[in-house]
C-alpha cells in the first residue's frame, strides 16, 4: 500500500478572495478530525476522459461541457477535425461528501448516461489511510436509429444498453504528483461480431503533475485485456493540461478516442496515435453551490 496515497442559493462565484478555488468547492463539506483527508488529488472529477477519485461536495452541482474534434489526419478537407466533432453535456451532483450522481447526453450515437460514484476510502494526511478508493457504476443507452440485424431479427431496447463498473485507486504522493489505477469491466448487451465478448476488461492508469498553482499536466491510458476486447479496437491514450481559473477548470488535451463515455472511449476506440488519428478535445467544468453545507453557515470562510 505504500505505492499510493488521495480526495448557490444558486449562483456562480469566481472571486477567489471569498470563494477559494475549484478544489475547495469540490471538497466543500469535508469534515475536520484526527485523520484529515487529503484534498486536491486531481483538479476535477475527470482526469481527462475517465473518472478521477474526486467527488463533488455535498449540495454542489458540477456542470460539464465536453468536446472532441474529429481526427486531425483528415487534413483541410475535414478542417483538421472541425467536421465530425462530438459534444457532451453533463451534470454531477453531490448527495453527500462521498456520494456523487451524474447524468449526461452525448452526440456520439445519441448516448444518454447515468452514473453513481461512491467513496469507500479517503487518503489521509497522516498516512493512516494511504490511498483513496472509489466505486463507479454507470449505465448508458444509445438512442440513435436501430441498425438492421437481418430479416426476422428484432432489435430490442435492451441491445441499446451498456453497463460499466470501475474501482478507482489513487494516491496523492505530494502536492506536485498524483497517480490513479482504474480496473474496469464493461458489459455490452449487443456486440458487433459473434466472436466479440460481451464483457470487455481493461485496466487504466492516469496521473497529474502540478506545473504551477493553476496549471497541471495530465495523462491517462486504458489497456484492454487480450481476449476481452472488441475486434479491431485500440487502447485509449490521452495527454493534456488542466487550467484552473476560480470556479472553472479548463482541460485541453489530445486523444485517440472519439467517444466520451466509458462505454465508448475504453471499449470502442478505433483510431491510433501511430497513424496520426489524433483528436483535440476539451472539457469545461463549472461549479455551483446549490445547498449550503451546515458547517459553513454563518462563516465567511465558505465557498461564497
Amino acid at each position: 500500500m505504500a505505492f499510493f496515497q488521495a480526495p448557490v442559493l444558486l449562483h456562480a462565484q469566481t472571486d477567489n478572495s471569498t470563494s477559494g478555488n475549484l478544489t475547495d468547492m469540490l471538497n466543500a463539506s469535508e469534515p475536520s478530525g484526527a485523520h484529515e483527508p487529503v484534498t486536491g488529488t486531481f483538479k476535477t472529477t475527470r482526469i481527462i476522459n475517465g473518472q478521477s477519485v474526486e467527488t463533488t461536495g455535498k449540495g454542489v452541482l458540477d456542470f460539464k461541457i465536453s468536446h472532441r474534434f474529429g481526427s486531425i489526419d483528415g487534413g483541410v478537407k475535414q478542417f483538421f477535425g472541425l467536421d465530425g466533432a462530438v459534444t457532451q453535456l453533463g451534470f454531477d451532483y453531490g448527495i453527500t461528501r462521498g456520494l456523487t450522481v451524474g447524468v449526461s447526453r452525448s452526440t456520439y450515437n445519441k448516448e444518454y448516461e447515468g452514473y453513481v460514484k461512491a467513496k469507500i476510502l479517503a487518503q489521509t494526511e497522516d498516512n493512516h489511510i494511504p490511498v483513496t478508493l472509489d466505486y463507479v457504476g454507470a449505465i448508458s443507452t444509445q438512442s440513435d436509429a436501430a441498425p438492421d440485424l437481418g430479416t426476422g431479427v428484432e432489435y430490442k431496447f435492451a441491445y441499446r444498453n451498456c453497463y460499466v463498473n470501475q474501482i478507482l485507486i489513487a494516491r496523492k504522493f505530494n502536492n506536485e504528483f498524483s497517480l490513479q489505477l482504474m480496473p474496469t469491466i464493461i458489459h455490452y448487451n449487443l456486440v458487433p461480431l459473434d466472436v466479440d465478448p460481451n464483457n470487455v476488461l481493461a485496466v487504466g492508469i492516469g496521473g497529474r503533475a502540478k506545473l504551477s498553482n493553476r496549471i497541471s499536466l495530465t495523462a491517462e491510458y486504458y489497456y484492454q485485456i487480450p481476449g476481452y476486447k472488441l475486434t479491431d479496437t485500440k487502447n485509449s491514450l490521452s495527454v493534456g493540461i488542466d487550467i484552473e481559473t476560480g470556479g472553472h477548470v479548463f482541460q485541453l488535451f489530445f486523444t485517440n478516442s472519439t467517444g466520451i463515455t466509458e462505454r465508448a472511449f475504453i471499449g470502442q476506440t478505433s483510431d491510433s496515435w501511430s497513424k496520426g488519428q489524433i483528436h483535440f478535445g476539451f472539457n469545461i467544468s463549472r461549479i455551483f453551490q446549490i445547498v449550503k453545507p451546515k458547517e459553513f453557515e454563518g462563516s465567511r470562510n465558505s465557498i461564497y
